[in-house]
C-alpha cells in the first residue's frame, strides 16, 4: 500500500459523503482511507458504511467519544492505525481532485513534507455540488465554477491543470510552505519521531505547529499548492475562539524560539499502551 489518507471529521455527514466520493474517483487506487472521527454521532458511521462496498481499498473508522474539540488526539490515534509508511492528511470538508493522491505520491521525497492548499467555495456552491459533478470533475472546472456564481479571481488559477504552469506557480507563490491539515503529507516515521500532534492544542494552528517541529527535526518542506488540488466546502466554526488561538500562538512561539522537536503530550503514549 503506497499511502494512507487520514480524513478528520465531526458531525458533517453531507460534506464527508462528497469527500469520500472524491476518493472513489482517484486515478491512483493503491491507498487506504482512515476516518479520524472526533466524536460524531451514528450518522457518520452510516455514511462510512455506504462506502465500504464502493471503495477498492480499506476504510478504517477511528472514533472516540465527543468530549469537545480533540482533533489532535484523534489524529494521533489515526496515525497509529495507518498501515502505510506515507501519510496524507486532509479534512472531511475538502473534496479531492481525481489526481490528488497521485500528485502527493509524485512529489513524495525523503526528508520533506508536502505543503498543499485548497480552493475555498462559497456555501451555495458547496451545497450545489453533486456526486455527478465530482465524478465528472465538473466542480474543478473554472468555467463551471464561474457559470455557477464563483467570483472571478486569480485564485481560480489553482485549478489550472497544465504541468508547466503548476510547477512554475509552486515555485513563484509567496505562500509559505506550511504543514496544512487540509492538504499535506509526510512520512509516518517523521511525525512519530516528533511525538505527533500536540494534544495541548485546540483549534487554531495545531497543524502548523507540527510542521514547525518537523522543521526543527531537520525535515524540509516542499510547495505543491498548485499541483495537489482540493475544494474546501464552506461551513461554520462554532469551536473557534480567541482564547484557543492565543494559547496555541504562545505554544508555537515557545517551540520555535526553543527549537522544540518533541512535545510531552503526543502520540507516543498510545503506542506504549498498544505494546504493554
Amino acid at each position: 500500500m503506497k499511502l494512507s489518507v487520514i480524513i478528520t471529521t465531526y458531525n458533517s455527514e453531507d460534506w464527508l459523503a462528497k469527500v469520500l466520493e472524491g476518493y472513489c474517483n482517484q486515478t491512483e487506487k493503491d491507498f487506504e482511507v482512515i476516518i479520524a472521527d472526533d466524536g460524531s454521532t451514528e450518522k457518520t458511521q452510516e455514511v462510512i458504511a455506504t462506502y465500504l462496498s464502493k471503495f477498492r481499498f480499506p476504510i478504517i473508522h477511528v472514533w472516540h467519544p465527543d468530549n469537545g474539540f480533540q482533533k489532535s488526539k484523534i489524529l494521533n490515534k489515526a496515525i497509529l492505525n495507518a498501515k502505510s509508511d506515507y501519510l496524507l492528511f486532509t479534512d472531511g470538508d475538502c473534496i479531492p481532485r481525481n489526481d490528488f493522491v497521485a500528485q502527493h505520491l509524485k512529489y513524495q521525497q525523503e526528508g520533506y513534507f508536502l505543503s498543499g492548499g485548497y480552493f475555498k467555495l462559497p456555501i451555495q456552491i458547496s451545497k450545489q455540488i453533486s456526486f455527478k459533478n465530482i465524478h465528472n470533475q465538473d466542480c474543478f472546472s473554472i468555467f463551471w465554477l464561474l457559470k455557477n456564481g464563483v467570483s472571478k479571481t486569480f485564485k481560480l488559477s489553482k485549478l489550472t491543470k497544465i504541468s508547466f504552469f503548476t510547477a512554475l506557480m509552486n515555485w513563484l507563490t509567496p505562500t509559505k510552505r506550511t504543514f496544512n491539515g487540509h492538504n499535506t503529507s509526510c512520512y509516518k516515521r517523521d511525525i512519530i519521531a516528533i511525538n505527533g500532534f500536540n494534544e495541548e492544542m485546540h483549534y487554531g494552528g495545531l497543524d502548523r505547529e507540527v510542521g514547525e517541529r518537523l522543521i526543527n527535526f531537520g525535515i524540509l518542506s516542499k510547495q505543491i499548492r498548485y499541483s495537489a488540488i482540493c475544494l474546501h466546502l464552506d461551513h461554520n466554526r462554532s469551536y473557534a475562539n480567541s482564547e484557543s488561538w492565543k494559547k496555541n500562538s504562545e505554544i508555537r512561539n515557545f517551540n520555535k524560539k526553543n527549537k522544540i522537536i518533541q512535545v510531552k503530550n503526543g502520540i507516543i503514549k498510545y503506542d506504549e499502551l498498544k505494546t504493554n
